[in-house]
């Protein structure tokens, strides 16, 4: 069983690939296609929100909201738990730290990480969109953001300001 499903992740990650590439040589104006990628990810990211939470009674605070998107959302995506959560309670930021995260681990990237960052910032656009698009399936509204924080690794950090108080 584990063989069907890794043959099936590595489809997916190179579907995936191709479909972000694809976009932007389709499209002439590069922020309509970050905005195309960004509500994918968004309408995907609601639609896993509400599958994983189907039988889960409500969360009481952005934490809690935050600790299950590291926890148990990233499982379900990515086979694993988020690496590292950072804080900022007072200002409302949370930076979740992906050592190696799997989207990317078939692209071949420059050992520059300035380089790297500039190839892969596009890749990152629907990942953002999916947990924007969870977290809003929550009630919690927020800008996320993602940059590429180690060229060898694939590592990502993923950065979450919460915009509703």
């Amino acid at each position: 069983m584990a063989g069907k499903r890794e043959v099936a992740e590595s489809c997916f990650e190179f579907l995936y690939l191709e479909l972000v590439r694809t976009c932007y040589v389709k499209e002439e104006d590069d922020r309509g296609t970050r905005s195309s990628l960004d509500a994918m990810g968004f309408q995907v990211g609601q639609q896993l929100a509400e599958r994983y939470t189907i039988d889960r009674a409500r969360f009481s605070d952005h934490l809690e909201v935050i600790k299950f998107i590291c926890k148990e959302f990233w499982n379900e995506l990515f086979n694993k738990q988020v690496d590292n959560l950072k804080t900022n309670r007072n200002r409302e930021i949370f930076v979740l730290h992906d050592n190696r995260f799997r989207w990317l681990r078939h692209m071949s990237l420059p050992k520059d990480l300035a380089a790297a960052a500039e190839t892969v910032n596009r890749y990152l656009i629907f990942p953002c969109g999916i947990i924007k698009g969870a977290l809003a399936s929550f009630g919690v509204l927020c800008e996320v953001s993602a940059e590429l924080t180690d060229s060898a690794t694939h590592a990502c950090a993923f950065h979450i300001r919460i915009t509703q108080k």
